[in-house]
């Protein structure tokens, strides 16, 4: 009988040796109708615009002179790409540049900029930095009020919409911030942690039944992109007319995910927050 596991390509959850030299086969794509499907959204027809925003602090190759070089990584893969990049085949990726030779900067950018397109199917920004230009850099916080520290009961782990509730229907501008979202990854169960930003016009979210909804993640097994993409669908069932989800991962193997969807607006400007 034929495999129909459209994730067997996948390295997670598998030995895997390191590469020793460059290999831009190392990456593996995700389709991202497979989980688009299942919450209703149509990739023809995507209600969100948006970005997966990844940091790479673990990157660095040889010049020709043999004198390794290192960098922080920003790529940005665009919401509507068909694909997202998996995160294991990334670090793979990544670091088959460690004992390759390259001539500059410049070469390393446009490779990989060629071959994450290629793996997402859109174009995908990428710049490096180098560790002098960020050294300064501070730590950053999301936007909006913050719901964690309300004194509630929780007893809700698995995933469960209807826990959300509103207060009105009448349509409000509302800001909230939470530092308590937690899923696992969908191959290998590993916690991935994160803080989720939420802006939008709509009947007014009772927060502390927002702040058991986000709480209810913490046993879902979904990658990034698409935990914020459910979040984002439950919120526009509840009424919301203009909506942006941003939640922002901590980091592992050296990147961060840090996905953005919106219908009306860019995404903050928001830099490492204190986790990341």
């Amino acid at each position: 009988m034929p495999n129909d596991n459209p994730l067997q390509h996948l390295n997670l959850g598998q030995s895997t040796d390191y590469p020793s030299a460059y290999d831009a086969a190392q990456l593996r794509a995700v389709p991202r109708a497979l989980n688009r499907q299942t919450i209703g959204i149509n990739d023809n027809n995507l209600p969100f615009v948006g970005d997966d925003f990844w940091t790479g602090y673990e990157l660095s190759w040889l010049n020709n002179n043999g004198l390794p070089q290192v960098a922080v990584g920003y790529f940005t893969v665009p919401a509507n790409s068909p694909n997202l990049v998996e995160s294991k085949s990334f670090k793979l990726y990544l670091n088959s540049f460690n004992e390759s030779r390259f001539a500059d900067w410049q070469q390393v950018e446009k490779l990989m900029r060629e071959d994450l397109s290629q793996c997402a199917g859109a174009p995908v920004e990428v710049e490096l930095k180098p560790i002098s230009a960020v050294t300064h850099a501070t730590i950053d916080d999301l936007p909006g009020d913050l719901i964690d520290e309300q004194d509630i009961t929780i007893t809700a782990y698995n995933y469960d919409p209807g826990l959300l509730q509103i207060t009105g229907n009448d349509p409000t501008e509302q800001h909230f911030k939470s530092h308590l979202l937690k899923s696992n990854c969908l191959i290998t169960n590993q916690p991935d942690w994160g803080s989720v930003y939420i802006h939008g016009v709509g009947p007014g979210l009772d927060t502390a039944s927002l702040l058991r909804y986000l709480i209810s993640f913490r046993r879902h097994n979904e990658f990034h992109e698409q935990c914020v993409e459910r979040i984002f669908q439950d919120l526009t069932r509840l009424g919301f007319q203009k909506l942006s989800v941003y939640a922002r991962y901590t980091r592992r193997g050296g990147l961060d995910i840090n996905p953005f969807r919106s219908n009306f607006e860019k995404a903050p400007a928001v830099g490492r927050l204190a986790r990341q």
